[in-house]
């Protein structure tokens, strides 16, 4: 019967803590994604706005558009900031779970190998056993 690995546990908690980041990593991806398409659709929008003035009214109302439009494009280029320092974060939280997880991975393997290794000593031996205890008796057998 093969032994257990022994850090079986700790390596599963390993596996979860790398899926998990994986998980965080992903959507902190999908949010600078979203926010950089956000950003470009604003952009695009503004460019198509009209700056064309007729009376004093349509200017103020050109230039609070103007500036709500300014003010809109600075907290996206902050959310953008933000989603990418997340989302930088996020990843390096990933590398450091995979590289926890990897080592851990190897020691099982290399567990795994050496058990391997035993049962097919063992059962070398006893195949070793039951050919010698043939021989001998049939060597007996043939004195008698």
């Amino acid at each position: 019967m093969a032994r257990a690995f022994p850090l079986a546990g700790l390596l599963r908690l390993r596996q979860i803590e790398k899926d998990h980041a994986a998980s965080d990593l992903a959507a902190a991806n999908a949010l600078r994604r979203d926010v950089g398409e956000r950003q470009a659709r604003a952009i695009a929008a503004l460019h198509n706005v009209s700056l064309e003035a007729t009376d004093a009214s349509s200017l103020f109302a050109v230039a609070a558009a103007r500036a709500s439009s300014r003010s809109m494009l600075a907290d996206l280029a902050a959310l953008t900031e933000r989603a990418e320092s997340e989302a930088e974060q996020a990843q390096a939280a990933f590398s450091a779970a995979k590289a926890r997880a990897v080592g851990l991975e190897k020691l099982e393997t290399r567990h795994v190998a050496g058990v391997t290794a035993h049962d097919l000593t063992t059962e070398q031996a006893a195949i070793d056993e039951v050919a010698t205890g043939a021989w001998v008796r049939e060597r007996e057998g043939s004195e008698g």
